[in-house]
């Protein structure tokens, strides 16, 4: 099952990098970022390719890099703003980069002829983020009835999701029946599956901050790559842990921006709308609201069922079966 995963990017890194030591930016650093930014932005990556350094030329043929920055741009679009930070491991210039679908940070370093010798893309991170290495809040289950841990834990192979920063300590959720089958009978229909349409509810009081509606639901096995998380909502605790909840079913939230709930309060249906195969649930806590530079926290539930007995404090793992 393809799920709910946020945007990540290659990076390229070659040749050896020229000894930069002061933090203001260098002339020459500051052209060729520029030069770069109106290359990638008017699409014109053949002339970034001819910026490049031999050794890099011979690294990321053109081929290759046109293959890199048009993937780039087609899923975060052009560069808005870029602002220079400094020079990271005395090589690398680092921009705070502001693309039109997330925040990144562009390193570039140069050869000394000015030729881009290495290039690297990553989710910009914030050292003045708040640091959260679990939830404080006491939770309940975001459903009711018993649902199954489709993924979740620390490990790989419990949890496809830890490879990403934001929701690396995120579950999907979903009804299965004894055989363990999510649907009734062929599952070609988002009706035939046991979790479409069930109440989503919140897992203690908090503030909505963010209700994304109006996206339609996938037929099953198809996908919806253009807004990840479908109809989304994301609450905010009075510790001020941001619990984002995916794939709601079209126009069946029913919580508002800047309301105040409590625990229990229906938010809407379960659906299968964004990038989501079937209907399911994708909950994650993150420690701000912006999914692109948040990291993920991890999530413990107060008291709850899990294969029958009661657990207390528990933070779920794949294949438990779980509820209130």
């Amino acid at each position: 099952m393809n799920k709910f995963t946020s945007l990540l990017f290659m990076f390229l890194v070659t040749g050896a990098a020229s000894s930069v030591f002061g933090q203001p930016e260098r002339v020459s650093y500051k052209m060729v970022s520029r030069q770069f930014e109106q290359h990638y932005n008017n699409h014109n990556y053949d002339s970034i390719f001819f910026m490049f350094s031999e050794e890099t030329k011979k690294a990321l043929p053109l081929e290759k890099t046109i293959e890199f920055l048009s993937g780039l741009n087609a899923q975060v679009g052009k560069i808005k703003q870029r602002e220079f930070l400094k020079y990271e491991n005395g090589t690398f210039a680092a921009y705070k980069t502001s693309f039109e679908r997330g925040l990144f940070t562009v390193n570039i370093s140069l050869d000394n002829s000015s030729k881009i010798n290495g290039l690297f893309v990553k989710p910009f991170t914030d050292i003045s983020l708040p640091k959260m290495e679990r939830n404080t809040t006491k939770l309940i289950l975001p459903f009711k009835d018993e649902w199954t841990v489709f993924w979740g834990g620390d490990k790989l192979a419990l949890n496809y999701h830890v490879d990403h920063v934001a929701q690396k300590n995120a579950f999907d959720f979903l009804i299965t029946n004894e055989k363990g089958k999510s649907f009734k009978t062929n599952g070609s229909t988002n009706e035939d599956y046991y979790a479409f349409g069930k109440e989503i509810i919140a897992p203690c009081d908090a503030e909505v901050v963010l209700v994304v509606e109006g996206i339609k639901d996938n037929k099953p096995g198809d996908l919806n790559p253009i807004y990840v998380p479908g109809n989304t909502i994301i609450l905010k605790t009075a510790a001020n842990e941001y619990l984002l909840f995916a794939h709601f079913k079209q126009h069946s939230i029913v919580v508002k921006q800047g309301q105040k709930i409590k625990q229990g309060t229906v938010l809407g249906l379960c659906g299968n709308s964004g990038n989501s195969s079937e209907p399911h649930l994708h909950f994650h806590i993150q420690n701000v609201e912006n999914m692109n530079i948040a990291t993920g926290v991890k999530c413990y539930f107060d008291k709850i069922m899990v294969n029958g007995e009661i657990k207390s404090d528990h933070s779920p793992i794949k294949n438990e079966k779980i509820k209130n």
